[in-house]
């Protein structure tokens, strides 16, 4: 695959991680409005405890090093237990807003399976 879409696709993906992990400390962009009210309850108990804060410090810590194309390999396993836990939240409970998650799902996988040779020896 051309590289310059490999390069477009890790540089949208930190972007993203930047805007959404930044928003989870200052709240610049609107709440989603969930389809489903157990999903309001869930975002509600995880925005009042630490996760949310956690997961938004990670979020831009992935997205600083995938823009400046820093430790790529260890950013994407990173963000991969998040970007599965988001896929799966707007699977099982909103699925009227999943497009941004998977997004954030299918490019991070992507972009794992474009590194894989970094990988390997994990898996022997």
């Amino acid at each position: 695959m051309n590289t310059k879409i490999i390069l477009a696709l890790r540089i949208l993906l930190g972007i993203l991680l930047i805007v959404f992990g930044s928003n989870k400390f200052i709240g610049f962009l609107p709440d989603f409005e969930f389809t489903n009210p157990d999903a309001g309850i869930l975002f509600g108990a995880l925005a009042n405890s630490y996760i949310l804060k956690t997961v938004g410090l990670i979020e831009i810590i992935v997205g600083l090093l995938l823009v400046s194309n820093k430790a790529v390999p260890f950013a994407l396993v990173l963000m991969a237990p998040i970007s599965v836990n988001i896929i799966l939240f707007h699977a099982t409970l909103d699925p009227a807003n999943i497009g941004p998650g998977a997004f954030v799902f299918l490019a991070n996988a992507f972009l794992i399976y474009k590194n894989w040779n970094t990988f390997k020896s994990l898996f022997r």
